[in-house]
């Protein structure tokens, strides 16, 4: 499994956004420049996480782009979710469309191996994403 590219960069953007947001509101170009992802897919990413509530975003004079929660209300896994929907690893949880659907017996099982990995994608903060240090895990 791997996450899209769009949703690999919105991370980055929502990363560089949070550490820029400490001085005022950036641009889409600015954060594009800043992360080296092309001006019209930052745009586009942009537009995707404004929809969902996690960039806010100001027209005229003295606007532009700031989180719309601290960072540290804000996860990985909120992110994936802007841009990719929810998280789920097979299509039959979703939407229903399985071919073998009647004789199933792995389909109880996705919605907790989903939980897990959405759980794993929110115990990760944009904030310690946006910090220098890499995540540590926790030992159990």
């Amino acid at each position: 499994m791997r996450l899209s590219n769009l949703a690999d960069y919105a991370i980055v953007i929502m990363a560089a956004t949070a550490r820029k947001c400490g001085g005022g509101r950036v641009s889409a170009a600015d954060l594009a420049q800043e992360t080296g992802i092309p001006v019209p897919t930052a745009q586009k990413i942009v537009s995707k996480l404004s929809a969902a509530g996690l960039l806010r975003s100001t027209r005229g004079a003295g606007g532009g782009l700031q989180l719309a929660r601290p960072a540290a209300a804000i996860s990985m896994a909120d992110i994936v979710e802007a841009i990719e929907g929810p998280i789920a690893l097979v299509t039959c949880i979703d939407t229903g469309d399985c071919a073998v659907d009647h004789e199933c017996t792995v389909k109880p099982h996705w919605p907790v191996v989903n939980a897990a990995v959405r759980g794993a994608l929110a115990d990760v903060s944009l904030a310690k994403i946006a910090g220098s240090a890499p995540a540590q895990k926790e030992l159990a």
